[in-house]
This record gives structure tokens, sequence and C-alpha cells, in this order.
């Protein structure tokens, strides 16, 4: 019986050492909690419980891979301290009343796969930090109100598939850098002020097969197995 017991005793702590974060990075989470009026989201955090147990919070190993909070009512300006969450994956946080501008700091997420933040209250520039995040594969930024220049350095995503910036009051150059990404198959620019968007309608003939200079201005196409449209604004036609 009381071997039994102490069996039970180690899984308990063995349980709760797994469940356990940092003390760093359950402080960064709290400080997003706070700044976005956390106890007025739809879906809320006992804070009395372990991280694991958190609405939309992902542990794996010890660490927070992933935030996951659509249409939560998250509300307030995102903390900077977010871009201490070094293993971090994932950021979802769309359909969300977040004010104020993106954080820099973001672009510390080294490890980050997924940052969206589509219909948000969002505004300002695109910090050129984000142009850090070496294993971005999807952006979306869409319907904010986001303003000034695509920073040059967005250009260095070279994992990025999506990119999505639809709806906002960009305006300037898309980087040309951006052309030269591999693994690009969706570019959605449309409803800005963008100079050149033109020279990127053949970026997903390229990457679908298509033989083409992306950076000519009149590109000869030759047929591929398959061809991906790309998105047009419709007042063009």
């Amino acid at each position: 019986m009381k071997k039994a017991i102490l069996t039970c005793g180690f899984l308990f702590i063995a349980t709760l050492l797994v469940a356990q974060v940092s003390k760093q990075e359950k402080q960064v989470l709290l400080d997003f909690y706070t700044a976005t009026n956390g106890q007025a989201w739809n879906i809320t955090w006992n804070l009395e419980e372990p991280v694991t147990n958190w609405y939309g919070i992902t542990v794996e190993n010890n660490t927070v891979t992933e935030i996951h909070m659509l249409f939560n009512n998250v509300n307030g300006a995102l903390p900077a301290s977010l871009g201490q969450l070094k293993s971090l994956k994932r950021l979802e946080l769309s359909f969300n009343p977040i004010s104020g501008n993106i954080p820099a700091e973001l672009g510390n997420l080294e490890n980050l796969e997924v940052l969206a933040l589509n219909g948000t209250e969002i505004h300002g520039n695109i910090p050129a930090e984000l142009g850090n995040l070496s294993h971005l594969k999807q952006l979306h930024l869409s319907s904010n109100k986001l303003s000034g220049n695509i920073p040059e350095s967005l250009g260095n995503l070279s994992e990025i598939e999506v990119f999505n910036v639809f709806d906002n009051n960009l305006s300037g150059m898309l980087p040309t850098q951006l052309a030269k990404c591999p693994n690009l198959k969706q570019l959605m620019v449309a409803e800005n002020n963008f100079n050149n968007p033109d020279d990127f309608s053949v970026v997903l003939l390229s990457n679908s097969g298509a033989k083409i200079d992306l950076l000519n201005n009149s590109p000869h196409i030759e047929p591929a197995q398959s061809i991906i449209a790309v998105e047009r604004d419709e007042s063009e036609d």
C-alpha cells in the first residue's frame, strides 16, 4: 500500500514537472494577458491553473510553441516581451480588436513559422525586424491599418510561402528580392497603393513550374504543367 502511494506521488510530481514552463515564459504570457485585457476575453485563463491548461496555449518540452486565439476579444496593444518566447512557432491572433503597432521585438522569434494578425486595429509601419524570421512560412497582415512601405528586409524571408498584406494603406515598392523567394505560393497585396504589383504577377507562375524571368518587365512565359492564379485588383479589368 505504501509503495503504491509513493508511486502515485512520484507520478504526480513528474506530471507537475512536465506541465511547467519557465518563470520567464510564464511572465511573458501574464504580460500578454494584462496588456490585452485578459479578464474580458471570450475565453479567459484561470491563472491558478498550469500554463498547459490556458486556452490557446501549446506547450512542448516545457516551452511555449503556439499562441492561437482567433475571435477571442483580445483587446489592447501587444507587449514587446512576446519577443522572448524563443520557441514560439505560431502566433495566431487574427480577428481581435488588437491596437497599437506590431512590436519590432517579434523579429526575435527565430523559430516562428506563422504570424497571423488579420482583421485587427493594428496600425503604423511593418517593422523591418520581421525580416529576421528566417523560418517564417506564412505572414498574414490583411485588413488592418498598416501604412508606409514594405521593408526591403522582408525579401530575406527565404522560406515564405504565403505573403498576405491585403487591404491596408501600404505604399511604395514591393521588395524585388521577394520575387526570388523560391517557396512563395500566395502573394496577396491588393487594396494597397503599391507602385509595382504587376512586376509580381508572374511570381506564382514561376513557382508552379513556368520558365520565366521574374525581373523582366515583359517576361515570356512557356507552358508549364500547372499554373496558379495570382490575386488581382478587379478595378484593373
